[in-house]
């Protein structure tokens, strides 16, 4: 029987699903069959209710090196005169749809990087809302070695992480960036010790899951819709999404609990 190319586990309470990259010996490397099943598990996880945090990981000694070369999607024909593969159709048909989903997830996302997150690996981690690396990890833009530019969302995302002076410098170069030091720049939100990263991502989206999540997405998507508006569009953005939220339930459940001095019991998703 063949392994799945992503497993899938859930927390004992149920609200934390984790979903690991499951092709080790080619360091979790993308193929068409991953991306199917990456996206498929995505999907399931925004459709399950129960579901409040998702955890996003690789197995064995990488989170993920990237697109595998060796997948005909996009493998040059060696062939004299063969017709070159359309690596932009790759990136609309698989790609595309990945960051998409994992930027407009119904609940928070974590990357729990476990050792080499380079090209499009790199990227999908800085996709997840919370991204923590054991200290041997390391983020490469590797693109430029190959002749290719940032995708996965890379150009969008990296000058809003990091500046457009390192931004540039990190995508051009593609020089290794150790955990630690991208921790340091704000690439990362934390760099851990490799024998805590599992407790620390599952600790992480355990208090994820227990605040309210419709406010925690609603607050990735207005910081992301605020890096393209001035401050009065901003300012009319949050008066809008602060509108909505306080028809929720979980702002009333907030006030009652913070007035009676008991820890609050969020249900909204």
């Amino acid at each position: 029987m063949t392994e799945p190319l992503v497993l899938i586990s859930d927390s004992d309470s149920g609200t934390v699903r984790t979903l690991s990259l499951n092709r080790p010996a080619a360091l979790n490397s993308f193929t068409t069959g991953l991306h199917a099943e990456l996206l498929a598990a995505l999907e399931a996880a925004a459709a399950d209710r129960s579901v409040r945090c998702v955890v996003l990981t690789g197995t064995g000694r990488a989170f993920c090196a990237g697109q595998d070369l060796a997948d005909p999607s996009v493998a040059p024909d060696p062939t004299p005169g063969a017709a070159p593969k359309d690596l932009g159709h790759v990136i609309s048909t698989y790609y595309g749809p990945l960051v998409a989903r994992l930027r407009s997830m119904p609940v928070p996302v974590v990357a729990a990087v476990n050792g080499v997150a380079a090209g499009a690996g790199a990227n999908l981690a800085l996709c997840c809302d919370l991204v923590v690396a054991g200290r041997s990890a390391s983020f490469i833009q590797a693109f430029t070695r190959i002749g290719l530019v940032p995708d996965t969302g890379g150009t969008w995302l990296l000058p809003r992480l990091v500046g457009p002076a390192r931004a540039l410098g990190i995508a051009m170069l593609g020089d290794k960036l150790p955990a630690e030091e991208a921790a340091r720049i704000g690439l990362i939100w934390q760099c851990v010790d490799d024998a805590a990263l599992a407790d620390t991502a599952a600790a992480l989206a355990s208090r994820l899951a227990g605040m309210p999540t419709r406010a925690l997405v609603a607050t990735r998507e207005a910081m992301a819709a605020a890096q393209n508006l001035d401050l009065g569009a901003a300012l009319a953005e949050e008066a809008r999404i602060q509108r909505e939220m306080g028809h929720a339930d979980d702002y009333r459940e907030g006030v009652e609990a913070f007035r009676a001095k008991r820890a609050p019991v969020f249900k909204d998703r």
